[in-house]
């Protein structure tokens, strides 16, 4: 006890006059406070004071030099970083042992432990991959963290005689004035690097008359100095890294005041890197799942009730047929008819809560989600009270955060973890067969990603009967292209039409029987089942998104997920960092700035508005620069002599064209993604929700214009403007507007939609997805074996442990790439469906893969994201409903304006003679005088110059016989007024059909609903059962109690009687006595 009291109060007397606490568990560790260039960092809020000290050995070009000084201190900017500590005696070492702290960290002295679990240099460390060195406490979540010595301390050699105080310069010389003034203000997050580089630049230009003589002065005034200060040179990047340090320091000893219990490995290197390892007790589970109002399983089970009829059997006998495809896992097996009970966990009622094991009663995903609320509210004061580890994260102080992942993935290696098997059963391309396993999928990863695959799953599911009509439609016109009469006509060498030029000079006249190919190849697209196609697709829309909505209700009831409440979400760092510097600006203003209004943000907005109209307006560009491409190339295959070079002309330029847009379409694509991000990230959103949403509409909206710009254009403006013979229009006075094939612009557009629907699936989709993360990772191997000598080299030390495995992983960066490309693909299947009813099959055999390479890529080869709880998928329905009713608009003017579905049936029903398409050809071409066309356009050597009178050209005009000649005839009307009433009729039709099936499809499927309502009437019965059983229980403590007191009261008023019989024998006065000690 004696010995417990000195050294209590020898702490107590350096505490008083450092005014800094020891929070170390030895006594030989020493405190330090740092404060850099121009400004002092407060350690924990307090500051220390100018000391009265004499002796001052200064460093001066790599020389001590002492000087004795003395008197008051004059108050003036710092220019030097000070680390000053207070040692009792010199140490031949230091180090970081179980629960001692480094040297120059700061804090509060309201802990004794800084970090709790510091392992020490001689101490042998438990090979265990996942847990701390005692091998029992289980490793919830790990930060990384990069550091550097200073040089003085590389060696190891200055510290073994390192005087009771130091001040350290970062350059500059130290004048005697310049020790001890008082601190400045802090500095605001992402400064402190501007500063130091400012003041790297002032130093630079001061010059060295300015620097005072380490003597007094010369009116005998002593300058006031701590006693025996080391003046050592500091560089600019040793002394962030001093700030990085104290701020790591500081927020992992907040940290443990919040409960959390740490494990670092001692910096015995140069310059390396270290993790933190924290683990979560039981009693900070507890109190963050109360807080958070996590839903657990209570010891309560019902029944969930099962529906009864011809449905339930047919379910049955297809679950039997399908059991084959079904993934083995556990939670696949377990009995579905009985579920326990969720209720949000809270301390007062741990009885009810089927608690077996406290160490693994909440699973992993929910001990990391803990720990990352912890992280994110836990604050540092050195990072200008910012909140968060994001903001360290955003300083550089941490390089990253993570939970780790169960073990190993190899299920051939080890026990059965979640891990290995997700891996088995799940991320394989040999289990591409099997369904997925969306339970563990959410037990691992979170709610978030969960509803991800399910969505996908249920995508990709859904394709399959889309493909099968596709496919069906697709075969019909297969196998009626033979009794398909246009295309006869069109093919009839004997009674062929003679067109006109296709272009000026260099371009003859020509059969139409030469495009007998392609006419028959339209006809496999357009015809009559693509419209009920259309309708079918329309249809298909609407009941992927209802179907959804009742799968996500079921989700969200078996998931525990049907009364949760949106989380108060923390401020960005970059948030909190514009609105100090506003406030900085504004300081002098009577109202307090408390928030970013959209005043503060137009600037930001007229930068979103301008750059979003640039972008699209390149786009624009690069389809016109094909379109120029077409035209030159088209005009130059012309002029060749090879007859087969000029005949297949049009297929060559149309498939190069369409290889050139996917090549700029990828680019632009990647180029649109940072720039999208970029104008998100100027917007300074306040929360991470409202920086996705909006980073999430401006991806979509420029990948969306990027994608189908050029298909638009083929689909609704070529071919539509190019003018008549004698009057084309023309691009720079020199290139006429190209045309569409002569079997219409369908075919063209179904040769643009699957090349580039395609190419981005089997290149950006596939290809980037496989190799880019493969380079990434062969770069940081190269990159670790390149490390230098004094740094930590991972592919060599301790492979056995986890966390050190995750870090070499690709860290996630959230879902918004996954599902926007399947958002574009969505867009193929259901907005351009009529020209290209094959689209859904290879949507279809495009997800098969994609499902499995995004499992194998969260398994295997990204860090394991934060679980993330999520009740729907946000802004993203909101997409997918915008797509699906705007496809109707689209497919509607597809047959109407771009196949020749309305030419044929107005000719059919008004214009034939025999009601049959027999001389529908003949119709739609209009008669030109080539006398009429004009001067230096006509055909050079032309060998059908001399027979050649008039030619016909694809329009509904006036023959040159006529009073109006050129003019659109009547026909031409007629088919314009035709289509737009078909636009009309079929967009309200499919509408109204889509109304009625989301009508006839409740959101909420009524087994769902029923047992909703059956789980809060348990879960009342229980609580009435609860509070019954406390008031018998009171009740039964009463009436004992009660029953207590009366046989007591019995008891002493027997004793009371007997006694006052035995007084009536005893005096008068002491009966009257005992009388009245009756009555009491």
């Amino acid at each position: 006890m004696e010995l417990a009291a000195t050294t209590i109060r020898k702490l107590r007397q350096v505490r008083s006059r450092s005014r800094l606490y020891t929070v170390a568990t030895q006594p030989h560790h020493p405190i330090s406070t740092v404060s850099t260039a121009c400004k002092q960092i407060p350690v924990c809020n307090m500051e220390a004071p100018p000391a009265q000290l004499t002796d001052i050995p200064q460093v001066q070009n790599g020389q001590q030099q002492r000087t004795t000084t003395g008197g008051a201190c004059t108050a003036q900017k710092s220019k030097y970083l000070t680390v000053t500590q207070y040692l009792p005696t010199p140490y031949p070492h230091q180090g970081n042992i179980n629960g001692a702290f480094d040297s120059s960290c700061c804090l509060d002295g309201r802990n004794n432990s800084v970090i709790n679990n510091y392992v020490d240099g001689n101490q042998a460390i438990k090979q265990t991959a996942m847990h701390f060195g005692d091998g029992k406490r289980k490793v919830d979540y790990v930060l990384a963290y990069h550091y550097r010595h200073r040089s003085s301390q590389q060696n190891g050699s200055p510290e073994a005689h390192r005087p009771p105080a130091v001040i350290i310069s970062n350059g500059n010389s130290v004048t005697p004035e310049e020790i001890g003034k008082s601190p400045p203000e802090q500095p605001l997050p992402g400064e402190l690097q501007h500063q130091h580089q400012k003041l790297k630049d002032q130093s630079h230009q001061k010059p060295p008359e300015q620097d005072h003589p380490p003597s007094g002065n010369g009116n005998g005034n002593q300058s006031c100095h701590p006693q025996e200060v080391i003046v050592v040179e500091m560089s600019h990047q040793d002394a962030l890294e001093e700030e990085k340090r104290c701020q790591r320091d500081e927020f992992e000893h907040n940290l443990i005041e919040a409960g959390l219990e740490l494990e670092k490995d001692p910096e015995n290197k140069s310059q390396g890197l270290n993790f933190v390892r924290i683990h979560a007790p039981w009693h900070v589970l507890s109190r963050e799942a109360e807080f958070l109002k996590i839903k657990v399983p209570t010891k309560k089970m019902y029944e969930v009730k099962q529906e009864h009829g011809i449905l339930v059997k047919l379910y049955a006998i297809w679950n039997k047929c399908t059991k084959p495809l079904q993934p083995n896992v556990p939670q696949q097996s377990e009995n579905t008819k009985m579920k326990h009970l969720s209720y949000p966990f809270s301390r007062d009622k741990m009885h009810l809560y089927n608690i077996k094991d406290k160490d693994t009663f909440f699973d992993n995903a929910t001990r990391s989600r803990i720990v990352h609320e912890i992280l994110k509210r836990t604050s540092c004061t050195k990072a200008k009270y910012s909140m968060g580890i994001t903001t360290l994260i955003a300083n550089n102080v941490y390089e990253s955060a993570y939970p780790l992942h169960d073990g190993d993935y190899d299920h051939n290696n080890g026990e059965m973890n979640d891990r290995m098997l997700l891996h088995r059963e799940w991320a394989r391309y040999g289990a591409f067969y099997k369904y997925q396993p969306i339970d563990l999928i959410r037990k691992y990863f979170g709610e978030k990603i969960g509803l991800y695959f399910a969505w996908l799953g249920l995508y990709t599911w859904l394709l399959i009967p889309a493909s099968v009509v596709g496919i069906i439609v697709f075969l019909y016109g297969c196998g009626t292209v033979d009794a398909d009469i246009p295309s006869k006509e069109m093919c009839d060498h004997e009674h062929s039409f003679t067109m006109c030029p296709l272009c000026d000079k260099s371009c003859d006249y020509w059969n139409l029987s030469t495009a007998c190919g392609t006419a028959r190849a339209s006809h496999l697209f357009d015809n009559p089942a693509t419209v009920f196609f259309s309708v079918f697709m329309a249809l298909w829309a609407t009941l992927f998104l209802e179907h959804w909505k009742r799968l996500q209700m079921r989700l969200s009831y078996f998931w525990d997920l049907t009364g949760l409440e949106e989380e108060e979400e923390h401020p960005r760092p970059e948030y909190e960092t514009k609105l100090l510097l506003m406030r900085e600006k504004s300081k002098n203003t009577v109202n307090k700035l408390e928030k970013l209004t959209w005043r503060n943000r137009i600037p930001a907005y007229l930068v979103n508005c301008a750059a979003i109209l640039f972008m699209m307006a390149l786009t624009f560009s690069a389809v016109f620069g094909v379109i120029i491409y077409r035209i030159t190339t088209a005009a130059a295959l012309a002029f060749s002599t090879d007859e087969g070079t000029r005949s297949n002309a049009r297929v060559t330029v149309t498939a190069t064209a369409v290889i050139i847009n996917l090549v700029v379409i990828l680019i632009l694509d990647e180029i649109y993604g940072i720039v999208a991000k970029w104008l998100t990230e100027i917007e300074v959103p306040k929360t991470e929700k409202t920086f996705e949403e909006r980073l999430i509409l401006k991806a979509f909206l420029l990948k969306f214009v990027n994608s189908y710009a050029s298909i638009f254009y083929v689909a609704f403006f070529k071919g539509r403007f190019v003018g008549r013979p004698g009057n084309y229009a023309y691009i720079f006075n020199d290139y006429r507007v190209e045309e569409c094939a002569p079997g219409g612009c369908l075919m063209e557009l179904c040769i643009q939609l699957s090349i580039i629907m395609l190419g981005k699936q089997l290149i950006q989709n596939n290809l980037f997805e496989i190799g880019i993360p493969k380079l990434k990772k062969l770069y940081r191997k190269l990159k670790g074996v390149s490390t230098e000598p004094g740094e930590n080299n991972l592919h060599n030390a301790r492979q056995t442990q986890q966390w050190i495995r995750d870090y070499a992983l690709e860290p996630f960066t959230g879902l918004t790439p996954e599902y926007m490309e399947m958002i574009i693909q969505f867009g193929f299947v259901t907005l351009f469906v009529a020209s290209f009813p094959l689209a859904p099959l290879f949507a279809l055999l495009n997800n098969i893969i994609e499902v499995r390479l995004d499992a194998k890529k969260f398994v295997a080869e990204l860090r394991r994201p934060d679980a993330v709880r999520a009740k729907d998928i946000g802004i993203w329905y909101n997409i997918l409903s915008g797509i699906g009713k705007f496809s109707v608009i689209i497919n509607a003017f597809v047959i109407s304006v771009t196949s020749d579905f309305i030419p044929r049936l107005v000719y059919q029903y008004m214009y034939s003679e025999n009601g049959t398409m027999h001389g529908f050809i003949n119709h739609t071409l209009s008669y030109f005088n080539v006398s009429h066309l004009k001067p230096g356009t006509q055909p050079e050597n032309s060998q059908f110059a001399q027979d050649v009178v008039f030619c016909r050209y694809k329009d509904y005009r006036e023959p040159p016989w006529s009073p109006n000649q050129y003019d659109f005839s009547k026909q031409y009307w007629t088919v314009l007024a035709v289509r737009l009433a078909f636009v009309i009729l079929f967009q309200n039709l499919v509408m109204f059909l889509s109304a009625v099936v989301d009508w006839l499809i409740p959101d909420i499927p009524k087994d769902i609903s029923e047992q909703i309502k059956k789980e809060k009437t348990v879960l009342v019965n229980v609580f009435l059962k609860e509070e019954h059983k406390k008031l018998q229980l009171i009740e039964s403590f009463l009436m004992h109690d009660k029953q207590k007191s009366k046989t007591e009261s019995r008891g002493r008023r027997s004793r009371a009687a007997s006694f006052c019989q035995f007084s009536r024998s005893q005096r008068g006065s002491f009966t009257s006595f005992s009388s009245h000690h009756t009555d009491v």
